[in-house]
């Protein structure tokens, strides 16, 4: 074989090589990704029970306090195919215009009177209704009763709940107003939208 054969050849063997090495680490990567994740687990929880949270108020703008819990998410399940929650909002409160970039989301109403705007539609929902909205759908709620709304509030994937910590605080404790540019940032990590937030990809 002459030099030119045997360079071309050593060449071609180190491509195959370097490509084998490429492989290796991605499956020692993958595996070791796999080993971290946490192990889904039966999770029984009573009504009261679960991760309890406040949203934390917006500087300017006069929010009543929303309660929530936090249930079932990797972090207390292990579950990275789902996100389930309940909230409370009181009379006159409001969760405004969002969208979720990659979740879909399902609100069951428990108890109390609720007006929900989904796409470009209005709809006024009552205890025991059920609501379904597909990812990228742009919705809103306001509690136009007289008591307060529970609701489940169920994700078709985790992510949603990055956000719901990064606006709120454990209830009992006391945090200062978030500012816009916070809110952004908070609204960015769980792939959410709200009108109104520019140059915000959030809920």
């Amino acid at each position: 074989m002459t030099r030119r054969g045997l360079f071309f050849a050593t060449l071609g063997t180190g491509r195959v090589f370097g490509r084998m090495i490429h492989g290796v680490v991605f499956c020692l990567l993958a595996l070791i990704a796999y080993a971290q994740a946490p192990t889904p687990r039966v999770l029984v929880l009573e009504r009261n029970e679960g991760e309890k949270r406040v949203r934390l108020p917006r500087e300017g703008v006069a929010n009543k306090p929303v309660e929530f819990i936090l249930k079932v998410t990797p972090e207390s399940s292990g579950s990275q195919h789902l996100v389930l929650g309940t909230q409370t909002i009181p009379p006159g409160g409001t969760v405004p215009k969002h969208r979720h970039l990659d979740q879909d989301e399902i609100v069951v109403l428990e108890s109390g009177a609720a007006h929900m705007i989904l796409g470009d539609k209005d709809y006024d929902i009552r205890a025991g209704g059920i609501v379904f909205a597909p990812a990228k759908t742009w919705m809103s709620l306001a509690n136009t009763g007289a008591a307060d709304i529970h609701l489940i509030f169920i994700y078709s994937s985790p992510g949603f709940e990055r956000y719901l910590r990064c606006t709120s605080t454990p209830t009992g404790q006391t945090a200062s107003p978030l500012s816009l540019d916070q809110l952004r940032a908070c609204a960015e990590t769980g792939r959410v939208e709200y009108q109104g937030l520019s140059s915000a990809s959030a809920k």
